[in-house]
């Protein structure tokens, strides 16, 4: 029995000693008093499920760097799409099974109606204070990278002369020659990619050339796709020539491991999407979920996503991509969808049967 509690009392200190550690690691930011206890109960807790469709090369960078900073808080990640996600949030909730702690997806509407159905816990990182306003919502959810939309081409078979500075000189290109483009332009199925669609309703709001965008494109005879992997292997082959709306967190990684592939950032705007993270309402493990929400939005963490291929949404983070080297490429016109209640029409059934029905005339289906 002595030996026993010997055993149990040194294992307290040792788990003591490692939430304190893991606490002085985090300096950079202040954060509150009683933060080594949120360590320690996320030991007990001894896991966190992520829900995301996060790549696995991001993914597996985050998870190998968060479970060696915590060591003892195990990763069980989910690979799933942005929908189906959702849908698994809101049966678990209703069913009072739910298995998710976060929830890390680039469906940013669907993250905010989780937030604003009540379906997100309250939680107020002590890194929200380095976020830009725009990259958070209610205390509750959390912008944890910027993507912007990029032009993506086959740098041997677009002409110099017929690379676009942005989206409006692809419109035009598109129109005036259809011996080089007619057949070979690519973007995104909105109806099965919840990263299209919010950067296509963005787009729409705010670039008044978005319709004829879309006309040019499916009088081009567009090819449409749900990923930018697709797109990119569309392009490489020569299949297609030239894409618009490629996640530029990708598309740059790959063009420097294939010189045949070139990018533009539209030189008048460039929209940005994101992934944002919440934790779940009545996550099993919440304390779990706290660090590694705030794991996220670090500055250590920021940069291990960054190195792997997710750019900072954070200013300050030097050696990878990040919110300001981001606005340089894109010429100081780089436009992040921000986190807010807007992306609730989104989800409006009325407008988004009036989208599609546009969409599908201008697309010729």
């Amino acid at each position: 029995m002595l030996s026993f509690l010997k055993a149990n009392c040194a294992a307290m200190a040792f788990a003591a000693l490692s939430a304190t550690a893991a606490l002085a690691q985090t300096a950079a930011t202040t954060y509150p008093a009683g933060y080594a206890d949120i360590v320690a109960a996320a030991k007990k807790e001894g896991k966190v499920v992520v829900y995301s469709p996060t790549d696995s090369a991001q993914a597996n960078a985050l998870i190998g760097a968060f479970q060696k900073k915590y060591p003892g808080v195990t990763v069980d990640y989910n690979d799933l799409s942005n929908t189906a996600i959702y849908n698994r949030v809101v049966s678990e909730f209703a069913a009072r099974q739910v298995g998710g702690d976060v929830v890390w997806s680039v469906g940013l509407d669907l993250q905010v109606r989780l937030v604003a159905d009540g379906l997100a816990e309250t939680y107020a990182s002590p890194e929200a204070g380095n976020l830009p306003s725009f990259a958070k919502y209610k205390d509750s959810a959390y912008l944890t990278s910027i993507e912007p939309g990029v032009i993506l081409y086959n740098k041997r078979l677009v002409p110099a002369a017929l690379v676009p500075k942005n989206l409006s000189e692809l419109t035009k290109f598109l129109k005036d020659h259809k011996e080089v483009f007619q057949g070979k332009v690519a973007s995104w199925d909105p109806e099965k990619s919840g990263q299209g669609y919010v950067a296509m309703q963005d787009d729409m709001r705010n670039n008044p050339g978005f319709w004829p965008l879309m006309a040019a494109f499916g009088e081009a005879g567009g090819k449409i796709y749900s990923n930018s992997g697709q797109m990119r292997e569309k392009v490489v082959s020569g299949e297609e020539i030239i894409a618009f709306y490629v996640n530029g967190a990708y598309a740059t990684e790959w063009v420097k491991a294939n010189p045949t592939l070139g990018i533009v950032y539209s030189d008048d705007r460039t929209s940005a999407v994101s992934r944002a993270a919440l934790i779940a309402k009545n996550a099993p493990h919440p304390n779990a979920a706290k660090l590694l929400i705030d794991f996220m939005l670090s500055l250590e963490g920021q940069r291990v996503m960054g190195e792997a291929g997710l750019p900072s949404v954070r200013s300050d983070v030097d050696g990878v991509p990040n919110f300001k080297s981001l606005n340089v490429l894109a010429n100081g016109k780089l436009q992040p969808i921000a986190l807010d209640a807007s992306l609730l029409d989104n989800l409006d059934k009325t407008k988004r049967a009036d989208f599609f029905s546009r969409w599908k005339q201008a697309m010729r289906r």
